[in-house]
């Protein structure tokens, strides 16, 4: 019981969590007990007792971290699984579909972060979008995000950022690969599910995006267009190589008005592994003339492995016990990416006719009966083995 499998990470949930939760689960299943007594052995030989401690948990990782607001596909190791992830983390291509919202940015690229620039968008056309979105297909050299997991000096950036730490050094840009951007047919509607970001207060009742849009360094921004689309340019003289002059809003009333809708960016990226879709999504909306960030984000592919078809949900380990998912990942293990887990899920769980019990709160479902708890009928949760 070693290898690779996927899961869908839920959005708001950090990447490491999910996998805590998985490697809980794993660590106190029958089926992983070999994996887990040969691993225990190998840490233990000549190890000191405080290292002993750790021998009932699996060694799992994960390859690639998503964002705590992203969803998606997020690729498990278990055991000897664990050295193929590096591959897969730095040479692999993913699919991302992202959403967000146009006239704004914010301190982190997302909707988890402060408003810091408030922008026009009202002048953006659909033929505006295409033709930018073009000049981005190809070789493009980004700069990683202050929040994001790419670590300096052992720790994350958004330690850094989080704690007001200066960094060590500049972060160093990269050459990423943009293989498709597709924009969606919804793109410019007001009619979503999304509200504008409401620009924080200061303690002088001054807005942090008035302070911040106007200091200069703060809103200083290279935007780069791909080695592909620039020397097409060198050919064609018709073409821009310089993203649009910025449009500030001076009338900030109507974005800081509740219920204020802004126009949405929706696209779908095949992209190289290091590609940051918040950084692309800024470098559209900058590239504009005008500002974007990020509102929400689905891994949909990564390598071989696609969501909605042989990846696992968290619920799959969390609502059944180990004879209805056992089996489905012991495949996976053996046959790789070509199993298809949401359908031998709904096989196994439909072959067992298992529901997961909670605590009886009145009438509980078990095996697809109804009882109500009695004097001689006790309804038991799903407990751990440990327990």
């Amino acid at each position: 019981m070693e290898g690779i499998f996927a899961i869908n990470k839920p959005s708001g949930m950090t990447s490491r969590l999910c996998l805590d939760k998985v490697n809980r689960i794993l660590s106190q299943a029958e089926c992983f007990k070999p994996t887990l007594k040969a691993l225990a052995e190998k840490r233990n030989a000549g190890r000191k007792s405080r290292r002993n401690r750790r021998s009932n948990k699996l060694k799992m990782g994960h390859g690639g971290t998503l964002d705590p607001l992203a969803s998606g596909v997020l690729i498990l190791g278990v055991g000897s699984g664990t050295k193929r992830l590096g591959g897969l983390t730095n040479h692999s291509t993913k699919i991302y579909e992202a959403e967000a919202l146009l006239g704004g940015e914010t301190t982190t690229g997302d909707s988890d972060g402060e408003l810091s620039l408030i922008t026009e968008n009202d002048f953006i056309t659909k033929e505006l979008l295409e033709s930018t979105a073009q000049k981005f297909i190809g070789t493009v050299t980004q700069t990683p995000p202050i929040f994001s997991a790419l670590k300096m000096n052992g720790i994350p950036l958004y330690e850094y950022a989080r704690k007001n730490i200066p960094l060590p050094r500049k972060i160093k840009s990269r050459e990423v690969q943009i293989h498709s951007l597709d924009l969606c047919d919804d793109c410019l509607t007001k009619d979503h599910k999304y509200p504008f970001l409401q620009s924080k207060l200061c303690d002088d009742g001054t807005t942090l995006v008035t302070l911040l849009q106007n200091n200069k360094p703060l809103q200083e921004h290279v935007v780069s267009f791909s080695k592909e689309y620039l020397e097409r340019a060198e050919r064609d003289s018709s073409l821009s190589t310089e993203a649009v002059s910025l449009k500030k809003a001076n009338d900030l009333q109507q974005y800081n008005t509740e219920g204020y809708k802004a126009p949405l960016l929706h696209f779908i990226a095949t992209v190289s592994s290091g590609t940051y879709i918040r950084s692309l999504i800024t470098d559209l909306g900058r590239a504009l003339g005008s500002s974007a960030y990020m509102v929400s984000l689905i891994r949909r592919r990564q390598d071989d492995w696609l969501l909605d078809q042989n990846t696992f949900e968290l619920s799959d380990f969390e609502n059944y016990e180990e004879d209805v998912w056992g089996p489905v990942l012991k495949r996976v293990f053996e046959e790789g990416p070509k199993v298809n887990i949401r359908e031998a899920m709904a096989e196994a769980i439909a072959n067992r006719k298992i529901k997961k019990v909670e605590e009886p709160l009145g009438k509980e479902v078990v095996d697809n009966e109804e009882i109500t708890p009695s004097d001689n009928i006790t309804v038991v949760p799903r407990t751990s083995k440990k327990e």
